[in-house]
Formats: structure tokens, sequence, C-alpha cells
């Protein structure tokens, strides 16, 4: 997979729209991944291939669920995305089976312990198992949201959540969680204003847990509810 070069000059953010993903959505899905991956910023040309944090975090989605993937459509292509899924536990199991075989072979083994940027996100692409953290039991969806920054403020972002939201609760999640990168004020701030609230994990490591209630009518700052 090789990510687009961007948004169309001619695209209108206001005429942006949400619909289901499909799969000519792919590069553009990988473009927006990539191009959001550093704390919110331009990742593009950190790692030997720039397709190594879209396949981590986007395309086992789109392929394993695409169901409970959504993108955001400005007329042209794809300027952001929701993807996730219902139950964490069972989207490990397909990971492990499904998804590891397509994508494991285009990269090096990593080192251990890992001492590269490279390394550490290979580690997380080989350990789906990782996302299995007892303390987000209750909350056994999970979701990445991520927009092109010249369509962000406009509300997409808490659309396609919501969008998500009605998404999972329909499958039989009743709370979902999310992890975020600490360096990345924007996004908290964004999810606090959407609902979440943090989770105390006692061992994470570089990440904050956040979680909600699939119910739209929880107030921002609500309880969790009966997921990374």
């Amino acid at each position: 997979m090789t990510t687009t070069a961007g948004a169309p000059p001619g695209a209108d953010p206001a005429r942006a729209r949400i619909r289901p993903y499909a799969t000519p959505d792919l590069a553009a899905v990988y473009d927006v991944c990539v191009r959001t991956g550093a704390a919110g910023g331009d990742a593009r040309g950190r790692h030997g291939s720039d397709d190594l944090l879209p396949d981590v975090f986007a395309g086992p989605y789109v392929v394993l669920e695409p169901e409970l993937a959504f993108v955001l459509d400005d007329g042209e292509r794809a300027v952001g995305y929701v993807v996730g899924t219902a139950d964490t536990a069972a989207f490990v199991r397909a990971y492990r089976t499904r998804w590891l075989p397509q994508v494991a072979d285009r990269y090096p083994v990593p080192q251990v312990p890992p001492r590269t940027p490279d390394d550490r996100l290979t580690a997380l692409l080989l350990r789906p198992e990782r996302m299995l953290v007892p303390e987000l039991a209750a909350y056994p969806a999970h979701l990445h949201v991520d927009v092109l920054p010249e369509h962000q403020g406009g509300g997409h972002g808490r659309a396609l959540v919501e969008t998500f939201l009605r998404a999972a609760r329909a499958a039989g999640a009743g709370a979902v969680h999310l992890g975020v990168d600490p360096a990345n004020t924007r996004a908290l701030g964004f999810y606090e204003r959407t609902g979440f609230h943090r989770i105390e994990v006692p061992d994470a490591v570089g990440v904050l847990y956040l979680g909600r209630s699939t119910a739209l009518e929880e107030p921002a700052g609500g309880g969790g509810g009966t997921r990374g």
C-alpha cells in the first residue's frame, strides 16, 4: 500500500459527508493515518515505510471489520475516518490469525528490547495481545479516529465518533475505549468534550486510556457504562 499525495486542491471541507468505508478508500485511509500519526501531526518519512503506522492502526480494522469503518468524504476522497471493533478480544484473535499473515513479512523482525522507532512500531504490529488490558474489560469496544488538519474544527470528528458509537452499540457493545498519545493535547481535549473520561491503567507507558458509554445521551465527562 502506498499512501496518496493529499487532498485535491479543489476539495471543499464544507461539503464533506460521512459514509461507510469501501475497499477503494484503502489508500486514502492509509494516507490520513500517516499524515496524522505524529501526535496529530504528519508522520510521513518517520519510518522505513509509510505503511507501517497504518498497518498497525488502520489496515486491520478495515480488513477485519469493515462494517464498523466509516469515512469522511469531501466529494473527491476520504479525508478522515473512524475504525474500530465492538469486541476487542475477538478482534485480537482475528488479527493474530488473519491480519498478521498478510503483513508480518513486510518488516524486519524488531530488536528486543526495541531500539528504534521502527522496532517499537513493528513490535506493536506483531503483538496484538497488547490490546487485552484488564482495566479496559468493562469497555469492550475500541476505536481510532483521524481527520486531516484542513477538515478539522467543523464537527466532523465528533460526527465520526458518534457514527461509530451507534454502530458499536447496535453490535452489542455497551462501552468503548481508546488510547491517546499524552503529547496530543488537542486530541485529549476533543475526546473529553466528546464524553470520554480517563481510565486508570497503572502500567500504561506512553499512552492514556479514555472510555465512555456507547449511549449518545451520555453527557460530557460521564461514566463508562455496562475499548486501543
